[in-house]
């Protein structure tokens, strides 16, 4: 692989932990005209939701704005077909590499491509090994019982913990975007019970950072003391 490159933009953070973009080298220059971030998509029809790399002209705001993976077939392609959407081959949705990318029809439903589930495409694909690589965010290795509640409900919008009729979890290790597609389908840990994982995988390999903060939940004993009748 000599020679080769990849960019790595930050996105910033979204559902509770710091994003970053996959981008071929010929695309690195666009951080001069566009700004990136991470936006939350949530599926009206109550299927989980995901996170995109979305960015905008800088000198025309975020109104202006469309997904990366948008503007690069736009950019490389030509333009998307009415009728058309583009999709991420092995389901990580915020490695937008030309070769990653492809174009299908809107109603397509094919369970082979753009599906997070398939283990082994996420674990081998070229977004895992690169930000396994990046140093850790100096606020998730400080602060990092501050970050993990994140809640979205069906509308997308930041719920409280309270409020648990409707809210999905996203896998607590790093460089996965998976978010839950059904209510508690995730699984927590059962030392802390505040983090949650998509799979063993996940938890295994997250295991030497957050058992740094892991710390076995307290349970309390409310005494209410009453007062004699009198």
């Amino acid at each position: 692989m000599s020679g080769f490159k990849l960019g790595i933009v930050r996105l910033g953070r979204a559902a509770g932990k710091i994003k970053y973009a996959l981008l071929d080298e010929r695309d690195i220059g666009l951080v001069e005209r566009y700004a990136f971030e991470a936006q939350v998509v949530v599926d009206k029809d109550g299927n989980g939701a995901k996170i995109y790399a979305y960015a905008y002209d800088i000198n025309r705001g975020r109104c202006a704005g469309m997904f990366v993976q948008d503007l690069l077939w736009e950019l490389h392609c030509g333009g998307i077909a009415p009728g058309y959407k583009v999709i991420h081959r092995n389901g990580v949705t915020v490695d937008n590499r030309m070769e990653n990318l492809t174009l299908v029809p809107i109603n397509c439903k094919s369970p082979a491509i753009e599906e997070p589930s398939t283990k082994t495409n996420r674990e081998q694909s070229l977004y895992w090994v690169a930000i396994q690589q990046l140093p850790a965010d100096p606020i998730d290795e400080n602060y990092p019982e501050s970050l993990y509640h994140r809640f979205y409900n069906a509308n997308g919008d930041q719920i409280e913990e309270e409020d648990d009729s409707s809210m999905y979890y996203e896998c607590h290790y790093p460089p996965c975007t998976n978010i839950e597609k059904e209510l508690r389908e995730f699984s927590i840990c059962g030392r802390c019970q505040e983090v949650r994982y998509c799979g063993t995988y996940c938890q295994q390999k997250d295991w030497p950072s957050h058992k740094r903060h892991c710390r076995e939940r307290r349970r309390f004993t409310i005494i209410r003391s009453m007062s004699p009748e009198r």
